[in-house]
């Protein structure tokens, strides 16, 4: 029989890991970097769950192998594809028949293979338990600011050599405003959407410091997982400010195009209330003329600045200008220097 083994990350570096859950589980949420190779299709999977419910496992088992055993021979064939003479490990939802069954059957054709211990859910339980007793696996260091300042460019323009960097609304897919989903497709489910990031803290840089931008706890309709959000809020604090000008060619930039126009009229009915009547139609009326730029300084005169950081009740550890993005990025590179130095300074006995 394959050897059962418990769920650790470094499997992920050593294992071609095989995930034979449906192609709908799978896109649900996967363990990262493994190939969807699924013993059973989505309907199939449905019928063969009605036939348990209604006649037992043993005549659910029968019409598994009846809708499966012909397919063996590609399964096989598919995963030596993909395994490229790694060793194979193979997972379904909780280890059980699906994952032993496609166990067995590489074993009886002579591959090195082995069954994911608790399968899915047990992955599901490390990322689950990583989040609620989080601790940084670095300094965190967190970039604050107006909304058009320009952050998320900035930080994805950050050297990636001297710096982790993990872009929350890239991985959420979504701004975190009113007209934040504007550009993306669809956001990720939450339990995808903690999977990107604890690869991304996974995979950090180890002693570079990790540099994010500040949220909300929610950004769309996903939240920021376990402890998260409250480390985040105890880490160094990076107020960026830039000028209206600079702030409102950054929005232009980022919502200029045309294509975005029904959806930016829907996220305008959104905040309709917080907007009041009169600025709402002086915010409309520059939608309809598609004046990118009025727009812009509507919003961030009406809307943004008079709802994000209204009350901001503390203070930066340091202030960055983005309006020269050049000697931004050389001026958080000398603080975060100087700030390690000193907190290695301190720390000595």
């Amino acid at each position: 029989m394959p050897e059962n083994v418990t769920f650790t990350p470094s499997l992920l570096e050593t294992d071609c890991l095989i995930d034979v859950r449906t192609p709908l589980e799978y896109e649900d949420d996967h363990i990262p970097g493994a190939a969807n190779i699924p013993l059973l299709s989505n309907g199939e999977r449905v019928e063969i769950g009605t036939i348990y419910r209604e006649k037992g496992s043993q005549e659910a088992r029968i019409r598994a192998l009846e809708l499966t055993c012909e397919r063996f021979p590609e399964i096989v064939r598919e995963i030596s594809s993909v395994a490229s003479g790694r060793p194979v490990l193979v997972y379904c939802w909780r280890g059980g028949m699906r994952s032993r069954s496609v166990a067995i059957l590489l074993e009886s054709t002579g591959y090195t293979v082995r069954q994911l211990r608790g399968g899915y859910k047990a992955f599901r339980k490390h990322v689950t338990e990583y989040f609620e007793r989080f601790t940084p696996p670095a300094p965190l260091f967190i970039l604050h600011g107006m909304t058009g300042s320009g952050k998320t460019s900035f930080l994805n323009s950050l050297n990636q050599e001297l710096f982790n960097i993990i872009d929350l609304e890239g991985l959420a897919r979504h701004r975190g405003s009113a007209f934040g989903a504007l550009g993306f497709e669809n956001q990720p489910t939450q339990k995808k959407f903690e999977t990107y990031l604890w690869n991304s803290f996974r995979t950090a840089e180890n002693g570079r410091p990790i540099i994010l931008e500040g949220e909300s706890r929610r950004i769309g309709s996903v939240a920021l997982p376990g402890e998260l959000y409250e480390k985040m809020g105890k880490s160094v604090r990076i107020w960026c400010h830039a000028s209206i000008e600079t702030r409102i060619k950054q929005l232009s930039l980022e919502y200029g195009y045309e294509k975005y126009r029904e959806e930016m009229e829907d996220a305008l009915l959104r905040i309709r209330k917080k907007l009041g009547h009169k600025h709402y139609q002086e915010v409309r009326r520059t939608l309809d003329e598609w004046n990118v730029e009025a727009l812009a300084r509507e919003l961030v005169t009406n809307y943004y600045d008079k709802l994000y950081y209204r009350n901001r009740d503390w203070t930066a550890d340091f202030e960055l200008s983005l309006d020269e993005p050049e000697k931004a990025r050389e001026s958080l590179a000398a603080f975060i220097r100087n700030f390690r130095m000193d907190s290695i300074l301190n720390s000595a006995p």
